[in-house]
């Protein structure tokens, strides 16, 4: 299928993205550049300069909430992309009205206990909706440990589930790159899919 007929069905859905660090803002920018139609971002940081060696900001943008700055990255990317920005903590009361439209929700948090916390809420409030959590990519190399764990119907984890970040195991740009655009193709998969099964209906 030519990229045009993949943009123009993927500028139909809406994505939520819980957090804008490394796999947040790297994600965003993947589905921005595929076509998706909009994005609905959730984070309350600002960008600092030790941000930079993994987060999709520049220099000029240190200082800046990370929701502002990544929204004006993704309209550089492609100005036909909607962006929904909400410079927020999220909490399980808050997430069924900020990510209520989206199609797909993709958890993009630091903190296991936010991750664990965003998981139940979205299958305590939509257990049909898929979401897309990121486990595991610490340090460098180890390429082949990153994978796709798919639980269920709704559930894909991206990532090695294994490596802790830490101070003498930090996330670099690399694995987290891989792991946000590995969240990125995993959304846009599930979504074409949803094509194929409407042309076959």
């Amino acid at each position: 299928m030519k990229f045009n007929k993949i943009k123009d069905h993927l500028a139909s859905y809406t994505v939520g993205i819980a957090g804008a660090g490394g796999l947040g803002s790297n994600c965003a920018v993947a589905l921005a550049r595929s076509g998706i139609g909009q994005l609905v971002i959730a984070d309350y940081d600002i960008v600092e300069s030790n941000n930079l060696n993994r987060q999709y900001y520049f220099t000029d943008q240190v200082g800046m909430k990370k929701t502002e700055a990544l929204k004006e990255n993704l309209y550089r990317v492609n100005p036909a992309v909607r962006v929904d920005i909400h410079d927020i903590k999220l909490t399980r009361e808050n997430i069924p009205d900020i990510f209520r439209a989206c199609d797909i929700i993709v958890e993009a948090f630091d903190s296991s206990v936010m991750k664990e916390m965003i998981a139940e809420t979205v299958l305590g409030e939509w257990p049909d909706k898929p979401i897309i959590l990121g486990s595991g990519l610490a340090g460098y190399g180890k390429t082949n440990k990153l994978k796709e764990r798919v639980i269920g119907s709704t559930i894909i984890i991206c990532g090695d589930e294994e490596s802790e970040t830490g101070d003498d195991l930090p996330s670099m740009a690399p694995r987290v790159g891989i792991v946000a655009n590995m969240q990125a193709n995993a959304v846009i998969e599930i979504l074409m899919k949803k094509k194929d099964h409407e042309d076959n209906t």
